[in-house]
């Protein structure tokens, strides 16, 4: 693993706005008020780092997308921040709230200024609260982690973000490791603070490369910003056949080639924006979270992966929670919702009791159930069980036309019922699990015909145009 190379201020700057786009707006620092030892400190700090403090803010445009920019300058004091760039930061992010900009901040620092002690660190509180009233306002806070970024910094400004990536190999954690070896007298083992194993663990997003962070900020920002596209996908408007018995379409939909929520995205998604985890140090590859253009409008999705899951690798209660994670961005960014269910069923082990999964599946069913913003759920192949439901409640719900919905898989209520999985055919078909009997009950408001020779891309292509239908006529 390579140890990520400085990227300056000044030059990520230059990266990723648009050229002659950048305005600067922070104020000249005094430093008079200071003892005149550390005046000398930060004189030297910013003839060497070419900056006047550790942060500096404005205003540019990414691809014609006006954004507000905080970035550290490593360079000065180890990107430390003290009084005077804590007060910058604040007042960068309140004027990008006041105006109505994204902000996008990219951290590189060794956390709070130990020359000014506690003064310094608690100015942590007033830079968190300044980013989760520009949330509140319903505006997205992009965060890019640049090497090193540790302490104060990571503990604070650089964990609240919609959105988190970091360098390759950046040294990203709370306690710095130099100081946590001579406090135990041992080094810290390595690989625990990368951005890699941050990846793994769900902590932030994703890595990229320097290079590439221009192109997903644009994509992040062309999602978050610009206004739904005209429909581009055909619609399916006949009416399905449902030739197939319950039985057969359920053994459809478990068939290999079948298309997934990950299909969706590859052939229906003009832009997509994949995020990671929890944030929280939990991460279930069962779901997928994600930002996205279906058919041309904005939303947020999340959706049971089935290529994923396995007997041995079943959706546990972390994935729930990353579903709830791409709720609460939905609610706070404003984007519709769309949820795809695709699941054998959600985890049965004593882990996912004690992981709380009943409760996890509750939480996303009030979730959903009270969401401020447009929503529409999709049945999209299998759906059994409470980790089917968990992801049911909107205000449209689509289904394909092999799709189901039940308690059990059709084996169990069938090993319950009559005391083997010979039945399970024509438990299928006594419990109306299928989508004709679902739409006719009213559970499901459309069903999307499927054809005898359709492939993943031609399914996952109907089924965003049909999505993109149902959020337009939600949007009127």
């Amino acid at each position: 693993m390579s140890v990520a190379q400085r990227v300056h201020a000044r030059d990520l700057l230059d990266l990723v706005l648009d050229p002659g786009s950048w305005a600067s707006w922070d104020a000249p620092v005094t430093i008079d008020h200071h003892p005149e030892a550390y005046q000398r400190e930060l004189r030297a700090a910013a003839e060497r780092a070419g900056t006047d403090e550790s942060v500096l803010t404005g205003r540019g445009t990414v691809r014609g997308r006006p954004v507000a920019v905080v970035v550290n300058e490593f360079s000065f004091l180890a990107g430390s921040i003290g009084q005077a760039s804590a007060e910058r930061i604040v007042a960068a992010v309140r004027r990008a709230t006041a105006e109505g900009l994204p902000i996008l901040a990219s951290t590189a620092s060794g956390g709070t200024r130990m020359q000014e002690g506690t003064p310094a660190f608690v100015r942590m509180v007033d830079i968190s609260r300044a980013i989760m009233d520009h949330r509140a306002a319903g505006l997205a806070y992009l965060v890019h982690l640049r090497h090193p970024t540790t302490g104060g910094v990571f503990a604070s400004w650089g964990s609240l973000g919609h959105v988190t990536v970091a360098e390759p190999g950046a040294l990203v954690g709370f306690l710095g490791p130099k100081v946590y070896e001579k406090l135990h007298g041992r080094p810290f083992p390595q690989g625990v603070q990368v951005s890699e194993n941050l990846s793994r663990r769900g902590i932030i997003d994703s890595v990229v490369l320097t290079d590439e962070l221009p192109e997903v900020v644009d994509r992040a920002l062309s999602i978050l910003l610009d206004p739904a596209e005209p429909a581009s996908l055909p619609r399916r408007t006949d009416e399905p056949r449902f030739a197939s018995g319950t039985w057969e379409s359920i053994e459809r939909t478990r068939g290999d080639a079948r298309a997934g929520v990950r299909e969706v995205l590859r052939h229906a998604s003009s832009a997509t924006v994949r995020l990671q985890g929890t944030g929280e140090g939990k991460r279930d590859s069962a779901m997928l979270v994600a930002l996205a253009r279906l058919d041309g409008v904005p939303c947020v999705v999340v959706g049971q992966d089935r290529k994923t899951q396995t007997p041995a690798t079943p959706m546990g209660p972390a994935a729930l929670r990353e579903a709830r994670r791409g709720m609460r961005l939905a609610d706070e960014l404003g984007l519709p919702l769309v949820s795809f269910i695709d699941t054998p069923g959600a985890e049965l082990s004593p882990a996912a009791e004690e992981g709380a999964v009943a409760g996890e599946i509750a939480r996303c069913i009030a979730h959903m159930s009270t969401l401020r913003v447009p929503s529409v759920s999709v049945l999209l192949g299998q759906g059994c069980g409470g980790g089917a439901l968990a992801l049911l409640p909107a205000d449209r719900t689509i289904a394909t036309e092999h799709a189901w919905l039940s308690p059990l898989p059709p084996e169990g209520a069938s090993a319950i019922v009559h005391g083997d999985v010979d039945h399970a055919a024509e438990m299928a078909e006594a419990q109306r699990v299928g989508a004709r009997e679902l739409h006719r009950a009213g559970t499901v408001q459309v069903v999307v015909p499927e054809r005898d020779d359709d492939t993943a891309e031609s399914l996952a292509s109907a089924v965003a145009a049909e999505v993109g239908a149902q959020l337009r006529e939600l949007a009127r």
